[in-house]
């Protein structure tokens, strides 16, 4: 009975094997004019397909635009696949695959890769369009690398190294680097990255040229802020390298130790011409007047005076031991306020036309008043410019030729013309200056030069005009 047993399994075992292998021969007969079972292409199920099947399915993912090409100055420029006519086609890789599938051994493909296998398609595209395409981006057509120099010249902003030997093109390598990825499709390609870029060789006259440069530039290369109250002028290489020492030809002149030499000479006038824009003694100043239009207002004692022989000095000394530092200037004559706008937002203000006083303290309208300023039937007029009080004092008496008046309140802005009251007046204002009015001074109410003297500071601007 035992042996009965055994026989029925093995039997049994015998018909489910030649099932399988039925089964099995009969997949590889179905599929052998198709791609076999279990075949994954580019993530398209291919079987049971025909190649021209497949071949349909993978060009619906194909949607490659084309190629963006950026340069070293981060400029764009495209290969478009609609220009060049780009077309893809799986066929013949496909094909090949085909051939080498085994329809008998398609047990493989449920035991190699879970994903299948990845495909690129051939690439068709008219060859002169892409070269016309390509050849016109402006980077190919640069200067021959027998031309290109190495040569220092000098600008607005001082001396300047013109190298057109190093990071130049190699047009052979973009070339290929940019064909290889049209046709890989990729998307960009930056010529920096791909090193499309390379240094050229240097003569020996260009290396000399260069370590030439080395020392011009550290030479320029100047740390020196000027400061002119709210202004700052720096000291920069367009400055510096005009103090350069040349011969007649032009040529630098050297040191003993090799060393740039300095022409001093220079650096002196460069200091006048610094003092001629920042000296404010006597120019003439544009000033928006109270009663709304600006006036020009010429001379006067008020206003800075460099000290133009100290500065000499000073710049010769710091350039020569290269200091880097902001330097405010010494002055012969220091105003309130230093800079091109040296009156500020704290001044007083006298209109003589409207026989008005102002005083404005940090841009705030303290006093206003008006006032009688020099006779002018009498030549006496009050003097115009921009002056400044120098003093104060109480209880003065001011003495003239023929006068000899006591005031409670005197503030000088100008040699013998000051502000001060007026006991002998009633009346301020109007037309009284033209007839009856002061020997130059500027005569002011009681009360509001009290104020005035209280307030003022000695150095406060003050503007004088009609």
């Amino acid at each position: 009975m035992r042996k009965n047993v055994l026989k029925g399994m093995c039997i049994g075992l015998s018909i489910v094997l030649i099932s399988i292998a039925a089964m099995y021969l009969g997949l590889a007969l179905y599929y052998g004019d198709s791609f076999s079972y279990g075949t994954w292409i580019n993530g398209v199920y291919c079987t049971g397909k025909s190649i021209n099947e497949v071949n349909d399915e993978l060009l619906k993912q194909c949607n490659y635009t084309g190629l963006t090409i950026i340069d070293s100055d981060g400029k764009s420029y495209a290969v478009s696949a609609q220009d060049v006519g780009l077309s893809f086609d799986f066929a013949e890789g496909l094909s090949r695959y085909l051939d080498r599938q085994n329809p008998y051994l398609w047990i493989e493909n449920l035991l190699g890769q879970p994903d299948g296998k990845t495909f690129k398609p051939v690439a068709r595209y008219d060859v002169a369009a892409y070269d016309k395409i390509v050849n016109s981006f402006p980077f190919f057509h640069g200067k021959a690398a027998d031309e290109r120099r190495v040569e220092i010249l000098k600008g607005d902003a001082g001396y300047y190294l013109l190298d057109e030997r190093t990071h130049v093109l190699n047009e052979g390598r973009t070339k290929e680097a940019i064909k290889e990825a049209f046709e890989s499709f990729e998307n960009v390609l930056d010529l920096e990255a791909e090193g499309c870029y390379e240094d050229l060789p240097l003569t020996k006259e260009m290396e000399e040229q260069i370590s030439l440069w080395q020392k011009i530039s550290a030479y320029q290369d100047c740390g020196i802020v000027y400061l002119f109250g709210e202004d700052k002028y720096p000291i920069d290489a367009g400055v510096v390298s005009g103090f350069l020492q040349l011969d007649e030809n032009g040529n630098f002149i050297f040191d003993e130790q090799g060393n740039l030499c300095t022409d001093e000479e220079k650096v002196y006038a460069f200091v006048d011409e610094l003092a001629d824009q920042f000296d404010t003694v006597g120019t003439i100043r544009r000033f928006h007047a109270t009663r709304g239009e600006t006036v020009n207002v010429e001379g006067g004692i008020y206003g800075n005076k460099l000290d133009r022989e100290a500065e000499k000095e000073y710049l010769l000394l710091a350039l020569l031991s290269h200091k880097r530092e902001e330097h405010e200037p010494a002055y012969l004559q220091r105003a309130f306020k230093q800079g091109k706008d040296d009156i500020g937002d704290t001044y007083i203000e006298v209109d003589m036309t409207n026989q008005m006083l102002y005083y404005y303290e940090k841009g705030e309208l303290i006093i206003q008043t008006p006032v009688v300023t020099g006779n002018t039937r009498l030549r006496r007029g009050t003097p115009t410019g921009t002056n400044y009080v120098y003093n104060k004092q109480r209880n003065r008496v001011l003495r003239g030729a023929d006068y000899a008046s006591p005031v409670k309140y005197w503030i000088p802005v100008k040699g013998a013309v000051g502000i001060h009251d007026a006991s002998w007046r009633s009346e301020y204002g109007g037309e009284i200056y033209k007839s009856n009015g002061s020997h130059g001074c500027i005569n002011t109410p009681l009360e509001e030069v009290s104020k005035l003297y209280d307030m003022v500071e000695i150095g406060t601007p003050c503007v004088m005009f009609y």
